[in-house]
């Protein structure tokens, strides 16, 4: 199997995803070809080199529709030679993208590979392409399905992370992001996002409050108890647990990832495509798995995906140095944390989603990227990237610095 290597990686900054977000007036092809323009540009690359352009976008309907790394690349003035696909595994497919794309190199397919992903929730909103998992009876009972706040307050249950748990995390992840931005430790990364006449829209993640304390949190009702009482899906999370008799809701806003528009893709290839251009590679891909897990818990895919992947990989929790978990609740990192026995500071040190957001199609990627980051500025060796997925599934990969 040829080695896969990491070369560079971009992202746009986070936008808030609503109508008065920074991002709002830019369309997802534009976030995406902005991503695109800068990986060729800071790496001189030749784009008629570029054998696939693979970005997830869990939403891909209205101007997030029709292939949109292909028409990103159009835009981006890629040369016509490079082809896109677009995938979705909904909160993995920025991931899932990369290892696609990792799988094809490795293979021997292709010698160069731009993954990554967007997603513009702003201007298409959640759930806008529909689905069975949403809407058919047959598919909804055997998939216990609920809404995935509710899902992260059944695990809070069902795992012992009370209101204070959870707040107290995400007041942490707040600090976490603020303090990285203010030592400038994304500037390397982040790529602002400027309009037709050159002048910024964004340079920042416009979502975080790092100046989130308890206090301010302990003022939010949860979100998702009216949706879990009075729309009955209470009663399912029960019906898959019964040892629970009752769920406590504790997310709100402000332990839940942010709603955000944004973009970001990963430059990977093999040796000899990377020498071909010249580029000096920072990182590998040394193992990547996939799994299917408890639909009703829904997003303990993370804990299953690790363990399955280690165990393939020979790999011990001694082994990784860092670990990026995707924060779509603060549920999901605490019973990861649990599972594991891994301090904090070992995982998501730069803070996550719920500070910064959660652009669905595009985050795995980016969190991918900050890792790697993260590691070369420590002098570390190795991290694990994982994420929870809707309907059930977690993605993890493991990367290693060269």
């Amino acid at each position: 199997m040829t080695e896969v290597f990491i070369y560079d990686h971009v992202r746009t900054p986070r936008g808030r995803g609503k109508k008065d977000g920074a991002l709002h007036e830019v369309p997802s092809v534009r976030l995406a070809a902005k991503t695109l323009e800068a990986i060729r540009d800071r790496n001189g690359l030749d784009t008629t080199t570029v054998d696939d352009i693979i970005m997830g976008c869990v939403d891909p309907v209205m101007d997030a529709g029709a292939v949109i790394p292909k028409a990103a690349a159009f835009e981006a003035g890629y040369s016509t030679r490079s082809p896109g696909m677009q995938i979705s595994r909904f909160c993995a497919s920025g991931l899932d993208a990369v290892n696609f794309g990792a799988g094809k190199i490795a293979q021997g397919a292709d010698d160069i590979v731009i993954a990554g992903g967007v997603e513009s929730m702003s201007r298409v909103g959640l759930g806008m392409s529909g689905g069975a998992w949403f809407m058919d009876p047959s598919v909804n009972f055997p998939a216990y399905f609920m809404p995935q706040g509710v899902s992260a307050d059944l695990i809070a249950t069902k795992y012992g992370f009370s209101r204070t748990d959870v707040d107290a995390y995400a007041v942490e992840s707040q600090r976490r992001a603020g303090h990285a931005w203010e030592q400038a430790w994304f500037d390397k990364s982040v790529v602002p996002v400027k309009d037709q006449n050159g002048l910024t829209i964004l340079d920042k993640d416009e979502h975080m409050r790092p100046g989130t304390d308890m206090q301010a949190l302990a003022s939010l009702n949860p979100s998702f108890q009216m949706p879990g009482e009075m729309g009955g899906f209470e009663a399912v999370g029960i019906q898959a647990h019964p040892e629970i008799e009752r769920i406590n809701y504790v997310h709100h806003a402000g332990n839940s990832s942010g709603i955000v528009d944004g973009a970001g893709v990963v430059l990977l290839g093999s040796k000899a495509g990377g020498e071909s251009m010249g580029l000096k590679p920072r990182a590998r891909i040394k193992a990547f798995a996939n799994i299917g897990s408890d639909p009703a818990l829904m997003l303990t895919g993370p804990v299953d995906v690790t363990e399955k992947l280690l165990k393939r990989t020979g790999m011990r929790l001694a082994d990784i140095d860092l670990f990026e978990l995707n924060e779509a609740f603060a549920a999901v990192v605490l019973r990861y944390m649990q599972a594991f026995d891994i301090d904090h500071d070992r995982i998501n040190v730069n803070g996550g989603a719920i500070a910064m957001g959660h652009p669905l199609g595009a985050t795995g990627a980016m969190i991918l990227g900050t890792v790697l980051d993260e590691l070369e500025r420590r002098d570390l060796n190795t991290a694990l990237v994982t994420l929870c997925i809707g309907a059930g599934m977690g993605t993890a990969t493991v990367i290693e610095r060269v």
